[in-house]
């Protein structure tokens, strides 16, 4: 029996109680590799792949907007082998799936400090970044050297130097001031975000914009994830009770 997530695709994707944006915490590639006897590298070979189907499976059910954990800024602490890799890896998604993307109507999107990264790997993540900004489709946003606390001080940081330079009233701060400082000012409001692995903390991801998001944990490690699993996430969604601190 299709899901009910799946039966939204007769009905023009995800509305009405269904999420616009969803945000994963991808956990689980090392356990993964280590369960099958395999160096860690396979395992994220396998969560690129995994990254894949479940784009693809995004836009299918109507997101608007997927948001993945790719690259925390406390990732820096692994192994300087698993960091090359990882950012080989990067490289190689961008250069063999950004015509599919861009064929697709995809619009990507990078949060996090990922100007610090390697300059020639920040020129072909900006070239991807500025070739799909026309397009009209949902959009697919990686955090490269993302973490939240990072990205709220750097928010403070912009309001200070707006009261600095005259443009802000102190007393007048307000959320949306906060908001349009964050690397996801202008994407939909999250509303669910999962974690797959077992693990149940968000790990220093996207903690402003989680404030009344859905949580959603699953024991499926990462490269097993597919679009049915988020299919299953979003069915899930659908039966919260949102209420936003009402009644």
């Amino acid at each position: 029996m299709a899901s009910q997530a799946q039966s939204d695709l007769a009905h023009g994707g995800a509305s009405g109680h269904g999420a616009r944006h969803v945000a994963i915490i991808m956990d689980g590639n090392g356990r993964w590799a280590k369960k099958r006897f395999l160096p860690r590298i396979a395992g994220h070979r396998a969560g690129v792949e995994a990254v894949r189907r479940v784009a693809r499976a995004a836009r299918e059910l109507g997101l608007e907007c997927l948001t993945l954990y790719a690259f925390s800024s406390e990732n820096w602490k692994r192994p300087a082998n698993e960091v090359a890799d990882l950012m080989r890896l990067l490289r190689h998604f961008i250069e063999s799936d950004l015509d599919e993307f861009h064929a697709n109507g995809v619009r990507l999107r990078v949060i996090g400090h990922y100007r610090a990264l390697d300059p020639a790997l920040v020129d072909l993540i900006e070239q991807a970044v500025e070739r799909t900004s026309a397009n009209t489709g949902p959009i697919i946003a990686i955090a490269l050297n993302y973490g939240a606390q990072d990205e709220l001080v750097r928010a403070a940081q912009s309001i200070v130097r707006r009261v600095q330079s005259g443009q802000l009233d102190p007393e007048a701060i307000g959320i949306d001031d906060v908001e349009a400082g964050l690397d996801t000012a202008g994407l939909p409001p999250l509303d669910l975000l999962i974690r797959t692995s077992g693990e149940q903390r968000l790990s220093n991801f996207m903690l402003w914009q989680a404030a009344y998001a859905e949580l959603y944990f699953t024991d499926t490690l990462w490269p097993d994830f597919d679009g049915s699993a988020l299919a299953e996430a979003i069915d899930a969604f659908r039966l919260r009770d949102r209420r936003f601190g009402g009644l």
